[in-house]
Order: structure tokens, then C-alpha cells, then sequence
């Protein structure tokens, strides 16, 4: 307008992000879903750390917990079964400033998915994946999963799982280039803020297991442990998971354990008398491959026009 100076400038106000920035579409989750915890553990740590949403993004597959991104107000890439690891390592290659939370089942994983989490492990790209592990396919109602223990009764062995469940956290323990591992159960939602946010502050891929119940298929999958807390061993570090005393309070079973020693990670991850919960293994120091991948994003389609010329005038005759 006439009259005003045109020499202003304009303070912007720094930008705070409450709960409610992070909060998507309403959760659709059935009651009682351990998904929900999960959920309100990661917009915490959003919020706590003040991610901006447009630099957070979740990928998922397919499954009940892979209806993760559409709850969250941020950048979201809801892909195909099994599929989610790729889709997040193709993010971080070419946009290593992006924070990656990848949400995935016991069976979008560890079965059609089990190529790619071998992979991803070894890349160790900077991201957080949680492995939601209820023992059984729930979104397809009610199928034998890679983590079904023996015995439980689903429509694909109306008489029983008979093979031994596979094991996450041991396999992601013997993959090479393994840098952090942890696990962690739905019913200790301190537990699962503490394990998720040491997760996030990981500069590499960690990968978290969270025991977690499915209250239509398999309600009582981990009844022992949730009634009797000394089925429930705990690790304990200065370098590991620090919860509030609201979430350690009731575990006596408590077990000293260094993070680094990734052999008696391995002997602890092992066990069946006990459900372990804790950090098992970090090394910060692996290699990661988006810190090689991401090299040259920011060249400009100018200088990539330069250079694809010179290459093709190396063939002009």
C-alpha cells in the first residue's frame, strides 16, 4: 500500500507442535488393541522432540498395525504386504534429513516380508522400525503367523500351530551389521515410551519388538506374563532403557546387561522361561548406507544435464 515502508520484515514466531499436531485420522483400531499404546508412545516422542511433521514420515505394509501412517499427521506411505522396509531404505537414501518410523507385523515382516528385513538390518539406515507382534494374522482374521506359538488353534491349523515360532529379535541379532535391538510389551506403556524414544535417538536402523495383543485372536497370547511380573525379565543399563519408576516398579526380576556384548544379547534373547525386556544390543558406530546412497541428492538438474553430456560426448565419434 502507498504510505508504507518497504524496508520491513516480518518475526516469525518459532514454531511449538502440541500432541494434537502429530494426532491423525481417529484411530480405528479395535478396543484394547495394544496399537493404540503404541501409537500415543510415538506422537509423544514427535512431540517431545519436536519433529516438524513435514520432515516425519511413516511407512507401513500390510496388517492391523500397518494402518499406522493414516493416524498420524505427517508424511505417510501406507504400501504392499511385506513391502515397507524397501519403501522406507528408498526414502532415506535420497532424503537422509527425513525422521523414518516404519510400522510392521510378525507376519508383513517376518514372512513375505523376511527378504527385505535381512536387508534393511545390514543397510542400518537411520530409522526406527517397530515390529508390532501379536502372534497371529489379524487383519486377515485369524491366521498362523511365523511367531505363533505351538498349539494355538487358527484357521489355517484348526488343530493347532505345530512348528516352533520363529524368533525376531535372535534373527535380527545374527544379521551383519546389526547396530540396535530392544524389545518391549504393550501392557508398560512407560516401558514402551522409554524403549521407542532411546530407539529414535539411535543413529542407525533399530528395531524394536513390541509383544503386543490381539483382544479378538489372541487375548491371552501373553496372559502369564501380564498377570505374573516375575515372569518378566528386565535389563538394566545406564545405557539402556531408563523408564519411570511407574514403568519398572513391578519387575523384580531385573538383570544387569551391557549393551555392547552382543553374545550374551543373543544367550538373553534365547530364553523361554522368561519374556526379557529391555535394550539387548547398540552399537552406534555401523555403518550406515544412506550416509552413501543420499551422496549427490542435492546436485541440481543442471549439473546432472552437464554431466550426462560429458558422458555421452565421451561416445561421439
Amino acid at each position: 500500500m502507498f504510505g508504507l515502508k518497504t524496508d520491513w520484515s516480518l518475526d516469525v514466531l518459532p514454531r511449538y507442535f502440541s500432541l494434537e499436531d502429530y494426532q491423525g485420522g481417529m484411530a480405528r483400531w479395535c478396543p484394547g488393541c495394544g496399537d493404540h499404546g503404541v501409537l500415543t508412545a510415538v506422537q509423544r516422542i514427535c512431540r517431545d522432540a519436536q519433529l516438524l511433521p513435514e520432515q516425519t514420515v511413516c511407512v507401513s505394509g500390510i496388517g492391523c498395525s500397518s494402518r499406522f501412517p493414516h493416524y498420524m499427521k505427517t508424511y505417510g506411505f501406507h504400501g504392499l504386504h511385506g513391502r515397507a522396509l524397501p519403501v522406507a531404505c528408498g526414502v532415506k537414501s535420497r532424503r537422509p534429513d527425513l525422521h523414518i518410523w516404519v510400522a510392521t507385523g510378525d507376519g508383513d515382516c517376518c514372512s513375505i516380508g523376511a527378504g527385505h528385513w535381512v536387508h534393511a538390518i545390514r543397510y542400518n539406515m537411520n530409522m526406527v522400525v517397530m515390529l508390532f507382534d501379536n502372534n497371529v494374522y489379524g487383519l486377515t482374521k485369524n491366521q498362523t503367523s511365523p511367531t505363533s506359538q505351538p498349539g494355538l488353534k487358527t484357521n489355517t491349523h484348526p488343530r493347532g500351530a505345530f512348528l516352533p515360532p520363529l524368533n525376531p529379535s535372535l534373527t535380527t541379532l545374527s544379521i551383519a551389521n546389526v547396530s540396535f535391538v530392544a524389545q518391549t510389551v504393550d501392557w508398560n506403556p512407560p516401558h514402551v515410551y522409554a524403549t521407542l524414544k532411546l530407539a529414535f535417538e539411535h543413529p542407525g536402523l533399530s528395531f524394536v519388538r513390541i509383544f503386543q495383543r490381539c483382544p479378538v485372536f489372541t487375548p491371552l497370547v501373553f496372559e502369564d506374563a501380564q498377570s505374573d511380573p516375575s515372569l518378566v525379565m528386565l535389563l538394566e543399563d545406564e545405557n539402556g532403557v531408563t523408564a519411570d519408576a511407574a514403568g519398572i516398579k513391578m519387575y523384580k526380576n531385573r538383570v544387569a546387561h551391557d549393551p555392547s556384548d552382543i553374545d550374551k544379547a543373543r544367550e538373553i534373547v534365547s530364553r523361554e522361561d522368561v519374556l526379557p525386556i529391555g535394550l539387548f544390543f547398540a552399537d552406534p558406530n555401523r555403518p550406515r548406507y544412506e550416509m552413501m546412497s543420499s551422496v549427490g541428492a542435492d546436485t541440481t538438474i543442471e549439473e546432472k544435464l552437464e554431466t550426462f553430456d560429458k558422458e555421452l560426448d565421451r561416445f561421439a565419434i
